[in-house]
């Protein structure tokens, strides 16, 4: 049951804190004007509050598990001071919390200065989602090694965020009612190719960070891949971060401009179902492999 909860958290804590970088950082690119960028402001603050909420709820829970008491009331006071003060993870989330709550006062402050809030809510979200890095495997090695694995865990949480963040504000603005006229659907067009040329980079980031990562976890061998319940979860990753790739691909190369040349037609609303399923679809394969992150962080390589 504390596994369940362990996975259960993780995803949470890994999908929130994604979304908040990822849709702040798509505020930046994606949309255009000052009162426009701040407009996602609602679901940013929504995912700061949850962000703090789960970040003590994860906390709580690795101290019961170090523990090995199995209710809130059997923990040792002594402990809380001692896992946030003196150890890797509780450092990472007291930076974490900082973070957050620094993220909070920005986003309160958008409105009398919009752009400098929105740099830093970007710079404050990106260093919260990074924290995550010591609650996987990089946090494990030692040397030189730790702090190349924690860069490329970095690397690849950045990217997950930017991708994730970008499905689900295109997910917002291409729901039903958000995206009728043409002056709507003419800036959808814009923020698909804004996005565009960030994709390719995440992409590549994304690639190189996940091959460097199953090197120093596991080697150069490939036999651990259908050896064990870690390789075969990985192996699910990868196989669905293909089928990504084909809807980025679809998405790109045939129905953005499928809408570009419905807009010229004036008829926008004759592109927009197909893109509106792409792009659910390619949510749903992002969503689960947040789940997969989840899990395949408290198991190790060699688990059966």
């Amino acid at each position: 049951m504390g596994e369940l909860i362990n996975v259960a958290l993780r995803f949470a804590l890994y999908l929130d804190l994604t979304l908040l970088f990822g849709l702040a950082l798509f505020s930046l690119y994606g949309l255009r004007g000052a009162q426009s960028r701040w407009r996602f402001r609602r679901p940013l603050a929504t995912s700061l509050v949850l962000g703090v909420l789960l970040s003590g709820a994860a906390l709580l829970q690795l101290a019961l598990s170090m523990s090995g008491a199995t209710r809130l009331a059997e923990l040792d006071s002594a402990l809380m001071p001692v896992l946030m003060l003196e150890t890797d993870v509780g450092q990472s989330w007291l930076l974490r919390l900082a973070a957050l709550l620094l993220a909070g006062v920005l986003l309160l402050l958008s409105s009398g200065w919009p752009r400098f809030a929105l740099y830093g809510l970007i710079l404050c979200t990106a260093a919260a989602l990074a924290t995550l890095a010591w609650s996987g495997h990089g946090a494990m090695s030692e040397g030189g090694q730790r702090y190349l694995h924690l860069g490329s865990d970095i690397l690849h949480l950045l990217g997950a965020g930017a991708w994730l963040g970008a499905l689900a504000a295109f997910a917002l603005l291409l729901r039903r009612g958000a995206c009728e006229g043409e002056q709507q659907a003419a800036h959808l067009l814009d923020a698909l190719k804004g996005f565009a040329s960030l994709g390719t980079l995440i992409v590549v980031s994304l690639s190189l960070s996940g091959v460097l990562n199953y090197l120093l976890i596991v080697g150069p061998d490939l036999a651990t891949l259908s050896a064990s319940t870690y390789g075969l979860l990985l192996s699910l990753k990868v196989a669905v971060f293909a089928s990504m790739l084909v809807f980025a691909a679809l998405n790109r190369f045939h129905l953005v401009p499928q809408l570009e040349q419905a807009l010229q037609q004036a008829s926008p609303q004759a592109a927009l179902p197909a893109l509106r399923r792409s792009m659910f679809l390619e949510l749903a394969a992002a969503l689960l492999i947040i789940g997969l992150v989840a899990t395949l962080g408290i198991l190790s390589p060699n688990d059966a």
